[in-house]
């Protein structure tokens, strides 16, 4: 083969490798294979967060419930800090053009007759739930609407079922969806909607084996390997990090070779699923077909949606502090059941609140 024809096979199959400055991070002991390596050109631009409208009022004084009439979420906050999360959601959520009117009849504030303020009625709902009772996954940073919104009427990264994939628990199975490279799966041929089964649906995650044979404790098919597959190539494209962000790779399957942040995915699919079936299906009714899908199931939450390519949202900045009423009540620490269910979990792992992260 001529020199040239070497040269140019070599550059074709380099083509093929993410050339260019890698950022490696050690986040194991060494031999461990726990290491990040992360291209420096593709890390997610934080969203710039904005200012809020005005200064948090302080708290007290005549409620929003005794001010103003079909308060249904919020009656028990302060008037003032009840304008104050209004005023901060017309930046986060509502288009400029049409500000207050998004959800309201400007001559009949009480009115429900917009499907977007019943919508946004439950979605206070949502967030609430969220801060009280996942803090094993948002720990003490929260959400607020801007986290899922950025501004957008409709938050840019959601999902529904897609065309040719059966609701949860169908036994029909995939009649479409393989072997079509998708964004969802990081562009693989693996079942290109993973999310029907684990954010909507409450299949689990079980993939590895502890044994090269089969056994009782390990009955998983191929089928279902390569669904749980997607998912995790939906939560690294996600969070912008590889497997080693929580796995390690000398057995992905052992909780307590793992790092802390397994246990904190682990609850944050449970937290997505949540969102999804109590709060967002919930409102089927309420939705218009142009907020639905091509199954006509509304639009949904995955990790996307808030993560947005960072392994934190927005940097890992909390918001809370300018909307104290999205808080809610405090919580258990933990959420009922825990990772691992059916095997052994260290306590670090039954406990988030022991998490530390440290090598």
């Amino acid at each position: 083969m001529a020199a040239g024809s070497i040269a140019m096979l070599g550059v074709a199959l380099l083509g093929g490798c993410e050339l260019g400055p890698k950022q490696s991070t050690q986040t194991g002991y060494r031999g461990t294979g726990l290491e990040q390596i992360v291209d420096v050109r593709s890390i997610a631009k934080e969203n710039a967060i904005p200012a809020p409208p005005y200064p948090l009022p302080p708290d007290g004084g005549p409620t929003a419930g005794e001010s103003y009439q079909n308060i249904k979420v919020l009656g028990a906050v302060g008037k003032e800090r009840f304008d104050h999360l209004m005023a901060e959601m017309n930046q986060w959520v509502a288009p400029p053009e049409q500000g207050c009117s998004y959800c309201h009849n400007p001559e009949n504030l009480a009115s429900d007759e917009k499907y977007t303020k019943v919508v946004a009625r439950r979605m206070l709902q949502m967030t609430q739930n969220i801060n009280s009772k996942w803090a094993s996954h948002v720990k003490t940073t929260g959400v607020t609407c801007f986290t899922c919104h950025r501004g957008n009427a409709v938050p840019e990264n959601k999902w529904a079922l897609a065309e040719g994939t059966p609701h949860p628990g169908s036994v029909l199975g995939y009649r479409h969806g393989q072997n079509t490279p998708n964004i969802n799966v990081g562009f693989s041929s693996l079942p290109y909607d993973p999310f029907a089964d684990y954010l909507a649906g409450k299949a689990q995650v079980r993939v590895a084996s502890s044994s090269a044979y089969p056994s009782p404790q390990h009955v998983v098919s191929i089928k279902d390997a390569e669904k749980s597959y997607g998912l995790m190539m939906h939560v690294s494209s996600a969070l912008g990090v590889n497997c080693t962000y929580c796995h390690n790779s000398q057995s992905f399957r052992a909780w307590n070779l793992s790092r802390a942040q397994r246990g904190t995915a682990y609850y944050g699919i449970r937290m997505v699923r949540d969102a999804n079936e109590n709060y967002i299906e919930s409102l089927t009714s309420v939705f218009p077909a142009n907020r639905k899908g091509p199954q006509g199931d509304p639009y949904k939450v995955n990790c996307t949606t808030c993560h947005q390519g960072l392994s934190k949202p927005l940097g890992g900045v909390s918001m809370l502090a300018e909307a104290p009423a999205l808080s809610g009540a405090a919580p258990p620490a933990v959420p009922a059941g825990g990772p691992g269910a059916g095997t052994a979990v260290p306590e670090a792992f039954a406990n988030p609140a022991a998490m530390t992260g440290k090598k």
